[in-house]
């Protein structure tokens, strides 16, 4: 790297060594919360660290594994075991490459602000919910995905609460969450994860651990190859890969631009989601979960001098440090703190504060938000996904259609007579400049607003109130933004009415991309010529011209 100093080394590495601290447990955690082993989480940690520390699109980004996909993770594990799981995971990285290649890297991020609140709390709430059990000591292993099932499971089972446990999960909870009014540099986790093991291992204390669950922690990375592929599999993974790649997306890129912010730098969203893409297709060859850029772990990087893909680097040095030389000691963490650090990530990840805030705003943006919270609880996180999607959807069209106006001016109209013919984008009304009388027979429709479905709608509802059919009728789209497939559609219907009926269509003040739209559909060459107009006084004249030689043709010979 230019320019790259012995000072930034040691800054890089000193932040790396945070990270990586902090990520060991978290990666544990989101390991034993997705229903697989601890090492396939760290294995996830090393595996997407350095694939996007090397091909993301960030200076800072550093990826790994996280809660925003323990809910999707565990799901598709139960139904399918891990080669689901894998086969989703390779799927989703291929979107998402494709996406990069695409470069529909700024796209992504436009993902309505109620879906993405509704199913962030949603998820961080699921998490919470499937932590009871570990945080109780019910050892459940193998509970329903589904949250409702989980809870029946819970209340059936609530005469083996441990005692034990559920100090141990208290006390860590206690200590992440007040922690960081102590240090804000030593990550609160690994305290509050040093401070129960160490009770637990002096006293023999009576606790489910990793050891005690998994029979310990196998030292070093497996490698497991691509999972196998059916087309029946690949058929069933196709909407879980598409979850599971658009919340990858979404969070990576989020990460990115808070990072951005943080050192005053600018990412690369497209190489960003070539970078995770290629991260999960390897974490899948080793037996990784689902990976994406962490905000915690990158903020924390940032935070404490990190500035270049070396850090990362460093952060991927300490979790192989752990797997290769420290596993057996990991192997005494008790699953009750692993999913006390977890909760606590849970809480913070449901964003109460802004659900709440979205609560006061506009009923549609509610709903939306209220169904994909919803939906992600108590259905599946990819119905969630689908179903906020498509209501965010049906919520543009209803405002496209709310601000999209059409005003409709004829001389048979003596209160709307003159129309204003100034420059059209000084407002969305036309208000400055000269006026002109409109010539009998002449209709004037101004469009004010994208000419999308919700436009066209109200402009064949005008036209249908109007008896009369015009000599001329121009339409005035100095407004007018856009243009969808269904607005060139009328366009079409209309040029089609004007020949039959041989009555005049002018379309005036064209912006660029209806213009090149009209170009692209064939119809600016179906219209007569000098019928595009570059202003209304043009089409006014024109319109005037041949009212007048009309006139002129019909009038009897004396």
């Amino acid at each position: 790297m230019r320019g790259y100093t012995p000072r930034q080394f040691v800054s890089d590495s000193i932040a790396g060594i945070i990270v990586g601290v902090l990520a060991v447990p978290l990666s544990i955690a989101v390991a034993v919360a997705s229903g697989v082993t601890p090492q396939q989480g760290l294995a996830t940690a090393v595996v997407a660290g350095t694939a996007v520390a090397f091909f993301g699109g960030g200076r800072v980004q550093i990826s790994g594994p996280t809660g925003t996909f323990i809910v999707v993770a565990y799901a598709i594990g139960a139904q399918y075991g891990y080669d689901g799981l894998a086969l989703a995971t390779v799927m989703a990285g291929i979107m998402l490459a494709v996406m990069g290649i695409a470069r529909l890297g700024r796209v992504i991020q436009y993902v309505p602000y109620p879906v993405v609140i509704g199913f962030s709390s949603g998820i961080g709430t699921a998490i919470l919910i499937s932590q009871i059990g570990d945080l109780l000591g019910l050892s459940l292993v193998g509970a329903p995905p589904d949250v409702p099932a989980r809870i029946l499971t819970y209340i059936g089972a609530l005469g083996r609460i441990s005692l034990a446990d559920t100090v141990v999960s208290f006390v860590t909870i206690l200590i992440v969450v007040f922690w960081k009014h102590i240090s804000k540099r030593i990550p609160g986790a690994l305290v509050a994860i040093l401070a129960v093991t160490i009770p637990v291992v002096l006293f023999d204390l009576s606790v489910v651990t990793i050891n005690s669950r998994f029979g310990g922690l196998p030292r070093g990375m497996t490698w497991y190859g691509l999972p196998p592929v059916s087309l029946e599999l690949i058929q069933q993974m196709l909407m879980p890969a598409f979850t599971i790649a658009l919340l990858c997306g979404i969070e990576s890129l989020f990460t990115a631009v808070v990072a951005d912010g943080m050192i005053g730098d600018r990412h690369d969203p497209n190489t960003e989601l070539v970078g995770e893409g290629i991260a999960n297709i390897a974490c899948a060859i080793f037996g990784g979960l689902p990976a994406s850029g962490v905000i915690a772990r990158t903020a924390t990087n940032a935070k404490n001098g990190g500035r270049t893909p070396v850090a990362a680097l460093a952060n991927v040095a300490v979790v192989l440090l752990v797997m290769t030389v420290l596993a057996p000691l990991a192997g005494y963490i008790p699953i009750a703190a692993l999913a006390g650090v977890l909760a606590v990530v849970a809480f913070n990840m449901a964003e109460w504060p802004s659900f709440m805030a979205l609560m006061k705003g506009p009923k549609s943006d509610v709903s939306v938000m209220l169904t994909t919270f919803s939906l992600t609880i108590l259905i599946d996180l990819s119905v969630a996904i689908q179903a906020g999607m498509v209501l965010a959807a049906f919520l543009f069209m209803h405002r496209m259609s709310v601000v999209a106006q059409i005003n409709v001016l004829g001389a048979e109209n003596d209160e709307q007579d003159e129309v204003n013919t100034g420059p059209a984008d000084q407002s969305p009304h036309f208000h400055s400049g000269h006026s002109q009388r409109i010539p009998e027979g002449v209709e004037v429709y101004e469009v004010n607003g994208p000419f999308f479905f919700g436009a066209v709608e109200k402009f064949r509802n005008i036209m249908m109130l109007i008896e009369r059919m015009p000599k001329v009728r121009i339409v005035r789209m100095g407004a007018v933004g856009a243009i969808d497939a269904t607005g060139l559609h009328l366009i079409e219907d209309l040029v089609a009415e004007s020949d039959r009926h041989r009555m005049h269509l002018i379309l005036c003040e064209l912006q660029a991309q209806p213009e090149r739209a009209l170009k692209k559909a064939g119809l600016y060459e179906r219209l007569q010529p000098g019928h595009i107009c570059t202003s209304l006084d043009e089409a006014l004249e024109y319109a005037r011209e041949y009212i007048q030689e009309s006139t002129e043709n019909q009038a009897p010979s004396p």
